[in-house]
């Protein structure tokens, strides 16, 4: 276990990247049990996109890389990952995630939030380990919602390709945020494409410890993940760690980053760090990035006055 933890927090020369996320990880970082032979690749049998949902290009043909500089909401100037071709069965939109075993999700300052405290729709850019972006992310939420309900709030967050393509869409009920109701804990269902679900994840009640379950779009148990008993830190990153079911092997991990005194203290804007397997198959690659935005809403979604009274 200390041979995984070394490899997954060694720093890797010359890497543009936050501390922590190494410019390329192997496979071999994240071996798994005695007899791992490689998770599951693309699979037969996923779901017909519902109808008039157009897909990545015919199969075994490459998709033309045609990068987005005026798409609305979204910031210009930082370049896209280029389209790879779609593997067979891949759910669209998803094939981005085959060829990459990390992903960085930065959030957007909104300067309206900064000055009056108002909560408004939050934005994120999701970017692979050499700053391309590959989606866009954005809350679709009313005013009063964000604003009443807080970070408890039910969401809908609609994750765009290169396009404009809805490509996964994540929906968050209404649920109990007190661990004295264990029957009506958080969930989040991640979509791919939109109306297609491809996971949950899952709160697992526990008196101490931030704990969730990854399961399949049969609602199957494939990955826990657990965090540490205090959901914070001074200068340093809060790692939540994946691990296998019986949580002896631990196979990636989500990393919320410390993003400087400043920007804590007076936004709510969060970085965060997702490391899993290369070959892990991409609809479970889709969860794990579902459960870092369930993370962020459950744990470091706070207002500004929330933040200072906890400083102070």
């Amino acid at each position: 276990m200390d041979k995984q933890n070394v490899q997954m927090n060694d720093p890797h020369p010359g890497t543009q990247l936050p501390g922590g996320y190494p410019h390329e990880y192997p496979p071999a970082a994240f071996p798994g049990p005695p007899g791992y032979t490689g998770y599951p690749g693309t699979q037969a049998g996923y779901p017909v996109p519902p109808a008039g949902y157009s897909g990545a290009g015919p199969v075994g043909f490459p998709v033309p890389y045609q990068p987005v500089t005026s798409q609305p909401g979204v910031p210009a100037g930082v370049p896209w990952m280029p389209a790879p071709p779609p593997p067979l069965n891949c759910p669209p939109g998803l094939e981005y995630l085959t060829q990459i075993d990390q992903l960085l999700i930065h959030q957007q300052i909104e300067l309206l939030e900064v000055l009056t405290g108002f909560e408004t729709c939050n934005k994120y850019e999701i970017k692979n380990s050499l700053g391309q972006r590959i989606y866009f992310a954005a809350e679709d939420t009313d005013c009063c919602t964000r604003n009443c309900c807080g970070p408890s709030r039910p969401f809908t967050i609609r994750i765009l390709d290169n396009t404009g393509r809805e490509v996964i869409t994540l929906e968050r009920p209404l649920r109990c945020t007190s661990c004295c109701f264990p029957c009506c804990l958080q969930e989040i269902e991640i979509q791919a494409p939109p109306g297609v679900p491809v996971g949950y994840v899952t709160q697992t009640w526990h008196p101490c410890l931030p704990k969730f379950t990854l399961q399949n779009e049969r609602r199957e148990d494939v990955l826990r993940i657990t965090g540490p008993c205090i959901v914070c830190s001074c200068c340093a990153d809060v790692d939540f760690e994946i691990k296998s079911l019986d949580d002896k092997y631990v196979v990636g991990k989500i990393s919320k980053q410390w993003t400087g005194f400043v920007r804590e203290l007076f936004t709510d804007v969060d970085n965060f760090g997702i490391q899993f397997p290369l070959d892990l198959d991409v609809k479970m690659k889709a969860v794990m990035l579902g459960a870092c935005f369930l993370i962020d809403f459950m744990f470091f979604e706070m207002t500004r006055s929330e933040q200072r009274a906890g400083v102070w």
